[in-house]
This record gives structure tokens, C-alpha cells and sequence, in this order.
């Protein structure tokens, strides 16, 4: 049996607004409305789907593993927005981006809280 994770909801104020944040960050498409979600599909298959809540949103994690080049194209447009961010999940360390794992590693907000990661090597796997 092969178990994928397929799509998971985020909760935001404004599901338009924040999908297309998250789309034209990470250089992807905010697709169309699909009931009452904005799905953004990342290359892997796995869709977030942003849904508007009707009360305080609990921040949640999301990390996305991408490759050295794509890294680099992401936090240029996180530099561009001039967007916080941080190199680690706690936000101690701000304006720096982490070299774990002999990779790279930054965190930044959404509109709505959410703790968004890029990585380039996954936690764990050494260098």
C-alpha cells in the first residue's frame, strides 16, 4: 500500500489573498476556487487548500524542501517583499537564514501567522 499526503486546509482570513501570498512566493499558481478553497498544488502532487475561518486561526507549520536554485529564487522574493524571516522556528535569530545539515534553511509569516519554512536538505540527513 502506498500512503501519500494529498492535501491538508489551511485556515486564513482571506483565502484569495493569501493562497496567491504563498503561490507567488514559492513561484507557483494560486489555482481556481474549488468550492470554498483556493488550492495552491506544489510540485509534488500535495495541494493546500486555503479556507476561510470564521474565527482566530491557530498558526500552523508548513516546510518545503526545494532545491539550491530554487532557494535561491524564493528568499530573493522574500528579500523583494522585504519580508521578516528568521533562521529558526522560534524567530530568535532574524535576518539570518540557518545552514543545517549543510543545507540552507529560513523561516518567514504568512498574512495569517503561519510559520512557512524552505529547506534545502531534509532535517537529519547530515553534511
Amino acid at each position: 500500500m502506498s500512503i501519500e499526503l494529498n492535501h491538508t486546509i489551511v485556515a486564513a482570513t482571506d483565502r484569495k489573498a493569501s493562497a496567491r501570498f504563498l503561490a507567488d512566493i514559492l513561484g507557483l499558481e494560486a489555482g481556481p476556487e474549488y468550492g470554498p478553497f483556493i488550492p495552491v498544488e506544489i510540485p509534488n502532487g500535495v495541494t493546500l487548500d486555503y479556507m476561510e475561518s470564521g474565527g482566530p486561526i491557530t498558526p500552523q507549520h508548513y516546510a518545503f524542501l526545494v532545491s539550491e536554485d530554487e532557494f535561491d529564487a524564493i528568499f530573493g522574493r522574500i528579500e523583494e517583499r522585504g519580508l521578516a524571516y528568521w533562521a529558526d522556528p522560534y524567530h530568535h535569530r532574524a535576518g539570518e537564514i540557518n545552514t543545517n545539515d549543510g543545507g540552507r534553511g529560513v523561516y518567514w509569516e504568512d498574512p495569517n501567522g503561519h510559520n512557512l519554512e524552505i529547506l534545502t536538505r531534509p532535517y537529519g540527513s547530515g553534511g
